[in-house]
């Protein structure tokens, strides 16, 4: 495994989470809330690991991908509530509760906007 710190991400990573943050709190409709930052929140996931790891493009974001439909495939069987954490907001709200399949959906535009900003962006 190799570990850089590319400042570009870094940057990228933190213009990102703030958006995250400003739909979370500001934002309360029926498509950018759920559905834009659900895309966001892959492409966030993929330029932190980007940070750090110097691996390529479609390794990191498959993986991102892999590991937002296990989520979401645990929000379909309730996993919050199984392990006992219903209770615990933090834990809810990290790893969710409602199951959608329009998530699989945002899931998967965000994996095609890295791979297709990455190919962009190397050139």
């Amino acid at each position: 495994m190799t570990l850089i710190l590319n400042k570009k991400y870094i940057f990228v990573t933190i213009v990102l989470f703030l958006t995250e943050v400003f739909i979370a709190l500001f934002v309360n409709d029926q498509f950018v809330r759920p559905f834009v930052g659900d895309v966001l929140v892959v492409i966030l996931i993929y330029c932190f690991l980007r940070i750090f790891l110097n691996f390529s493009t479609w390794k990191i974001a498959s993986g991102v991908l892999v590991f937002a439909f296990v989520i979401e495939t645990l929000q379909y069987f309730d996993f919050v509530k199984k392990i006992g954490f219903e209770n615990n907001r933090l834990i809810s709200t990290a790893l969710g509760r409602t199951f959608s399949g329009f998530d699989l959906l945002a899931y998967a535009v965000g994996f095609g906007l890295i791979i297709a900003a990455e190919r962009y962006f190397s050139k």
